[in-house]
């Protein structure tokens, strides 16, 4: 037995304990002193060869193929990893739920704030799911589309073109309708953030609506929105079917922000610590490879197979590769400096100060209290110490490696900065919002 399992919580025991703690912070200090960081060892071979990790159909899941197809998890140990498709991000944490011993999964290729919200029971029925976040898939890269009906605006950066439309749409009792794919999650909070910008109250103005990836290009394409927030390739699939167009890469709205994450149920994190350092070590070298310009064209055949999207290729080379052709008459952009990143610009590396940005939005429009310890929250799921050990045992470049945790203060094409020493001045600075 491990040293971390001996002094490991089980699973019933840390619910028994945090359900009837009072408050985030006690939650989370419970989280932590559950799964401390750092209790793996440097040398040992993982302590099992098995995995089941879900992917939804979106190329920042392309680590996690390129892993499985290149033989990369078999390379560090884990020949038994699976690679499973989920239809949703509901689905996703249905399946993290159950966990592989209930026939669901061990962890996944997610939108990072929902491992957060799981750990705190906000989106798991009230009964916390202890999660931890092994690294980040991705920066940048997805979109924000809006149908034909508003080509005339050419809609943009600035949402404020759709002010009056929507507002009349309201008025006149059929709302404009924004799809995103998950309450709090990354698509929701980009969404909401460039609406908000320009004076629109993604709680008042529009009515949300949540879509699967999958099925966004579908549902436009038979009007059922106006508008909607997901990631590649079904922004250049709906290019090409000229059934709307993009107003924006969300690199536009936050350039180089982080994305999805590879997360963990925090007991398989116990119970295997190895085992997760192996997994990270094979998804870091799949990040490297899939950052490569000479490999983009292979990378989107490889994704492209009926086994994962069952998309064209041509349907996401072309983005992959930096080439953005937003389907509005702009001129299409060559090696977009939005790209997808895999691995360049610390891609791979999860700040804590990003994962404090996204809980504090999640604050912002009352996905989680005011009062919660949101500094706690990140101590417990960000594991960026099982990172740090797979980046060293692969011999990974210290320019590659943050000195820190923090990438510092970040700006937004708005002018609007976030601290993270300081989260709460940031909410102040923002004029829409609605904590609870």
């Amino acid at each position: 037995m491990s040293d971390i399992s001996k002094i490991g919580l089980s699973r019933r025991r840390f619910l028994q304990g945090t359900m009837a703690s009072a408050g985030t912070a006690a939650l989370f200090s419970a989280i932590g002193a559950s799964f401390p960081a750092g209790a793996f060892a440097q040398s040992a071979g993982p302590e099992t060869s098995k995995a089941i990790l879900g992917f939804i159909a979106l190329t920042d899941a392309a680590p996690l193929i390129v892993a499985k197809e290149k033989g990369l998890f078999d390379k560090h140990g884990m020949t038994g990893v699976e690679v499973v498709k989920q239809s949703s991000w509901g689905t996703t944490r249905d399946n993290l739920v159950l966990g592989s011993a209930g026939s669901g999964i061990d962890g996944a290729h997610i939108l990072t704030p929902m491992p957060y919200l799981m750990s705190a029971g906000k989106i798991t029925q009230g009964a916390p799911l202890p999660m931890q976040i092994l690294a980040r898939l991705n920066l940048d890269a997805q979109g924000i589309s809006v149908a034909n009906a508003f080509a005339d605006l050419k809609v943009g950066l600035d949402a404020g073109v759709l002010r009056e439309t929507f507002a009349k749409k309201k008025a006149a009792g059929t709302p404009s309708k924004v799809a995103v794919t998950f309450p709090g999650g990354t698509h929701d909070l980009w969404m909401r953030y460039w609406l908000a910008s320009a004076g629109i109250d993604p709680n008042s103005d529009v009515e949300t609506i949540v879509v699967p990836p999958p099925q966004m290009v579908a549902n436009l394409k038979v009007n059922t929105m106006d508008a909607f927030c997901v990631g590649e390739p079904w922004h250049e699939q709906m290019v090409g079917q000229k059934i709307g167009y993009t107003a924006l890469n969300t690199g536009e709205l936050w350039a180089n922000h982080p994305e999805k994450s590879l997360a963990m149920r925090a007991d398989w994190v116990a119970a295997n610590p190895n085992s997760a350092k192996a997994l990270t070590m094979a998804v870091l070298e799949a990040q490297q490879w899939c950052d490569k310009m000479e490999n983009k064209k292979e990378l989107a055949e490889i994704v492209a197979k009926r086994a994962w999207f069952n998309v064209p290729a041509k349907d996401i080379v072309k983005r992959l590769s930096g080439e953005y052709d937003y389907g509005n008459g702009r001129p299409v952009v060559e090696n977009s400096p939005h790209i997808m990143k895999f691995w360049r610009d610390h891609a791979s590396y999860p700040f804590k100060s990003h994962d404090l940005w996204f809980l504090t939005e999640d604050q912002r429009w009352g996905y989680l209290p005011m009062g919660a310890d949101t500094k706690a929250m990140v101590e417990a799921v960000n594991r960026e110490d099982i990172w740090r050990a797979a980046a060293k045992e692969l011999g990974v470049a210290a320019s590659d490696m943050p000195e820190g945790t923090s990438r510092g203060v970040e700006t937004f094409f708005d002018g609007k900065s976030f601290d993270p020493a300081n989260p709460s001045a940031y909410l102040d600075s923002l004029s829409i919002k609605r904590v609870a």
